[in-house]
C-alpha cells in the first residue's frame, strides 16, 4: 500500500517537473526570439528637411534622483511674454534636438517659456533604449519640474507630448502626484496604446514589436518573476546611419513606461483640460477616430484635426505649427 502511494507521488512529481520544464523551454524560446527591425520609413527621415537648426538651444543637464544626468533644452520666450510655460515630450526614438525643434521654437516665439526634455533612454539622458524600472520616467519628470521651479516657482505649465510622448503625457496627466503640476495637457498625434482603435497596423510601418518575447516576459511577470526587462522588444524604422541620434530599439521596461497605462484608465483619471491635435494625413495614427475613442470616456476632451498634415508634419509643417503654438500660448486652464 505504502509502495503504491509512493510510486503515485513520484509519478505525479515527475509529470509536474516535466510540465515546469516544458513551460520553461517554451518561455525561453519565446524570449530568445530575435527582434526584427523594420526598413526605414521615409516620411520620418524626410521630416528633418527644411528645419532651421541655427536656433536650436544648447543641451543642458540636471541630475535626477539616481544621479543620472538628464538632458533638456530651454527656449526663452521671445516677443511678448505670456507668463506661461510649456514642457515638451518628444516621440519614440527622438530627443529634444530632433525635428520637434520647429514646434518648440515656435511656441517660445509666441511668448511661452519652453523646455524640451530628453526622456531617459533618449538623446543625452542615460542609456539609449533602456531605463532602470517602470515608473522612472515619471520620477525624472517630477525631478525636472522641481529643478525648473527654482527659477520659475509660479509659472503655469502646459504639458505637450507628440506621438509616444503624447501617450506618456496622458499617463502623466492621470498620475495623482503629477495631476496638479500642469494646468493643461496637449497631445499631438498621440499613440494611445496597442489596443486603441486609433492605430494603423505596426504604426504604419514605423514600429515592429517582438510579440513572442513580449508575451514571454508578460507571462514571467504574472508568475512574479521580473527578469530580462532590459531586452529589446520594439524596433523602429530609423535610417541606419542615424543610430547615434535616434534610438532604434526600446527595452521592455522603456516601452511599458513611455506609454499610457491604458488609454481608458488614464483618460478616466485625468482632472485637467486636454486637447488632442491630429493630422488628417497621418500615416501612423487613424486621426478621424480620435474624437469617438476619447470622448466616449472623457467627453470634455477637445479634438482638432488639421488637414494636409501627416504624423511628423504635426510638429514640422508651418500650418500645424502655427495653430498649435498659438493654442499653447493663448488657451488656459479653464479651456479644454
Amino acid at each position: 500500500m505504502a509502495g503504491r502511494l509512493m510510486r503515485g507521488v513520484l509519478s505525479g512529481l515527475k509529470w509536474a517537473l516535466c510540465a515546469v520544464g516544458g513551460v520553461t523551454l517554451i518561455l525561453t524560446a519565446m524570449i530568445a526570439t530575435p527582434l526584427q527591425r523594420p526598413p526605414e520609413l521615409r516620411s520620418v527621415s524626410d521630416s528633418a528637411k527644411g528645419i532651421d537648426w541655427s536656433t536650436l538651444p544648447p543641451l543642458e543637464r540636471f541630475q535626477a534622483r539616481d544621479g543620472t544626468w538628464i538632458g533638456f533644452r530651454h527656449y526663452a520666450p521671445t516677443g511678448s511674454a505670456t507668463g506661461r510655460g510649456a514642457i515638451f515630450i518628444h516621440g519614440s526614438s527622438g530627443s529634444s534636438g530632433t525635428v520637434n525643434h520647429a514646434l518648440t521654437a515656435a511656441i517660445a516665439a509666441h511668448g511661452v517659456e519652453t523646455w524640451a526634455l530628453d526622456v531617459r533612454g533618449h538623446g543625452g539622458s542615460g542609456t539609449h533604449g533602456d531605463i532602470g524600472y517602470v515608473g522612472q520616467l515619471e520620477d525624472d519628470l517630477v525631478d525636472f519640474i522641481a529643478e525648473l521651479r527654482k527659477t520659475a516657482p509660479d509659472l503655469p505649465l502646459t504639458l505637450v507630448g507628440h506621438s509616444a510622448g503624447g501617450g506618456f503625457a496622458l499617463r502623466v496627466a492621470a498620475t495623482p502626484i503629477m495631476r496638479d503640476m500642469f494646468v493643461r495637457t496637449v497631445l499631438l498625434a498621440p499613440y494611445l496604446g496597442y489596443d486603441a482603435p486609433t492605430n494603423w497596423p505596426h504604426s504604419g510601418g514605423w514600429a515592429n514589436a517582438d510579440l513572442p518575447r513580449l508575451l514571454g516576459l508578460a507571462a514571467l511577470r504574472k508568475l512574479g518573476i521580473d527578469c530580462c526587462e532590459q531586452l529589446p522588444v520594439l524596433a523602429f524604422a530609423v535610417r541606419p546611419n542615424l543610430d547615434k541620434i535616434l534610438v532604434s530599439t526600446y527595452s521592455d521596461r522603456l516601452m511599458r513606461n513611455f506609454a499610457t497605462r491604458g488609454y481608458r484608465i488614464d483618460l478616466a483619471a485625468t482632472t485637467r483640460p486636454i486637447t488632442i491635435f491630429g493630422g488628417a494625413e497621418d500615416e501612423m495614427m487613424i486621426s478621424d477616430k480620435y474624437a469617438d475613442t476619447v470622448q466616449a470616456i472623457k467627453p470634455s476632451v477637445d479634438v482638432k484635426i488639421i488637414d494636409g498634415v501627416n504624423h511628423m508634419g504635426i510638429v514640422t509643417s508651418p500650418k500645424a505649427i502655427s495653430v498649435i503654438a498659438a493654442d499653447v500660448a493663448t488657451r488656459g486652464a479653464g479651456q479644454s
